[in-house]
């Protein structure tokens, strides 16, 4: 049986590519969707990607990762800094969790060094691009 990944990305993430590429480089999200299935294809597992500007959405999406889902990458974008909602969704939920962030959220404004996804995810990958991703799927296969 093939083991699914859930990979949720948070709001403006749909306007990678154009949105300042010198912070979130070139590559839209599309590509990263198809950089991370063909990885998880490697490694025999599968992708669900998905994307929300919707904080409610992201947390059901969430709820719903406990049926059918044998982790969770998530990049909750800037609700990252500010969701206790999705926090409290990835610990009610109990599935393991890698957080990702294409920039290096510690070289940027004070407010986004706190992460509320980190006390409910198993690590973080930070400041590597689009790379961060497929990192996030390495650290996932070998946690489950």
């Amino acid at each position: 049986m093939t083991k699914s990944i859930l990979v949720i990305n948070g709001p403006n993430l749909n306007l990678l590519g154009t949105r300042e590429p010198g912070i979130y480089g070139e590559e839209t999200l599309s590509d990263i969707e198809q950089r991370m299935i063909e990885k998880a294809s490697l490694l025999g597992l599968s992708v669900d990607f998905r994307q929300s500007n919707i904080e409610g959405e992201i947390v059901n999406w969430i709820q719903e990762a406990q049926d059918g889902f044998s982790a969770i990458i998530i990049n909750a974008g800037a609700l990252t800094h500010t969701s206790v909602a999705i926090m409290d969704a990835l610990l009610a939920v109990n599935t393991p969790t890698v957080e990702v962030h294409l920039s290096n959220i510690f070289k940027r404004e004070e407010f986004r060094h706190h992460s509320y996804i980190t006390p409910a995810a198993i690590g973080m990958i930070t400041g590597f691009g689009a790379i961060g991703y497929l990192l996030a799927i390495d650290a996932i296969n070998d946690v489950i």
